[in-house]
């Protein structure tokens, strides 16, 4: 399937590693111009050598933290700089943090909101502007899919999640008439650092494949996921072969999500 995507400009945060590094690595092989941006330098640079040595392209990256609007603003900045144009943005920044209600305190609550809500709507804000310019564009907000049905001690994450999930809707409604799509991908158990530190925790006796198909994770689809399966889906929704998606959730979790 022809995606149209060679010749685009993508901004990907939190691209030093995981969903995010994987869909730098998709959207390059797809013939995307790429910037990936996180907080760490160094991780940055790892990231960027990983998609030359797998893809002969150098990425452009940047140092930023998406919870500062000043940083928001200078990501987009640079890669119209370094580019001239703006077609894509993945906001994908974001931790996990599942803590009982009365164990979060209000600085937590300001953080998570900051990271997962607030960077996704400063980056978005900013380059809407550009997006208008080319004719369009497409957003996509990771999101996790425990927000549609949120479990105790899953605080502050699933409410910033949930927000998520509104403000794609939303933006979707106010942006569809400039040919901007917003979507959402609903993230489930997912192949990442966070997990591989429970599973050394939980089960180190277990290789990774015993871990990942564990009857225990309750996954209809009998296994963990992998960052490539998200990655996927993410490049599918920003391509031009979904030019009729937008206001959309998508769950990538292997069915374990409630029907929502």
């Amino acid at each position: 399937m022809e995606l149209g995507l060679k010749g685009k400009v993508a901004l990907i945060t939190g691209s030093s590693k995981g969903i995010g590094l994987e869909t730098a690595l998709q959207l390059v092989k797809e013939g995307v111009k790429v910037t990936i941006c996180a907080r760490n330098s160094a991780n940055l640079q790892a990231a960027a050598n990983r998609i030359f040595e797998e893809t002969a392209v150098h990425v452009h990256y940047i140092e930023a933290d998406v919870s500062k609007e000043e940083d928001c603003e200078k990501m987009i900045t640079s890669t119209i700089e370094k580019y001239g144009r703006l077609d894509i943005v993945v906001n994908n920044a974001g931790t996990s943090s599942a803590n009982p209600f009365e164990q979060v305190g209000t600085e937590l609550w300001h953080q998570d909101l900051d990271l997962k809500l607030f960077g996704a709507i400063h980056c978005s804000r900013y380059a809407i502007p550009y997006m208008r310019q080319v004719g369009g564009g497409a957003i996509v907000n990771v999101t996790a899919a425990i927000a549609k049905t949120p479990p105790a001690s899953s605080l502050p994450t699933t409410v910033s999640r949930a927000a998520g999930m509104a403000l794609t809707k939303a933006m979707s409604k106010d942006l569809g008439p400039d040919n901007i799509r917003v979507n959402t991908v609903c993230i489930g158990l997912i192949r990442s650092d966070q997990i591989e530190k429970k599973w050394k925790q939980q089960a180190p006796e277990f290789t990774w494949e015993q871990y990942a198909t564990n009857k225990d994770h309750q996954i209809p689809l009998g296994r963990i996921g992998n960052t490539e399966e998200a990655a996927k889906v993410i490049t599918f929704l920003v391509s031009d072969a979904a030019s009729y998606v937008t206001g959309t959730a998508v769950n990538i979790d292997g069915g374990l999500a409630g029907a929502l």
